[in-house]
Formats: C-alpha cells, structure tokens, sequence
C-alpha cells in the first residue's frame, strides 16, 4: 500500500478508531475527503 492512497488513508483511520463518517463506510469516499479527515484527526 502506497502512502497517501486512498487505502492508506482508510487503514490509517482505521488505526484512530473511526470505520465509520455519518453513517457511511470510510471505504465509500473519495481520497480527497478521507484525506481531510485523516488530517483533522491526527492533530
């Protein structure tokens, strides 16, 4: 897995404890959501 693919990014969320965003599964976004969210989280 590439760093900064959309896998990464949901594996990395994953390891913070979120599966989940509003109900949606994490793999259902697009790479650029889920990299916001990593970034928000991981401060």
């Amino acid at each position: 897995m590439h760093i900064g693919s959309k896998g990464w990014y949901v594996n990395e969320l994953k390891k913070l404890g979120m599966s989940r965003y509003e109900g949606r599964k994490l793999e259902s976004y697009k790479k650029h959501i889920l990299a916001n969210l990593y970034f928000d989280r991981a401060k």
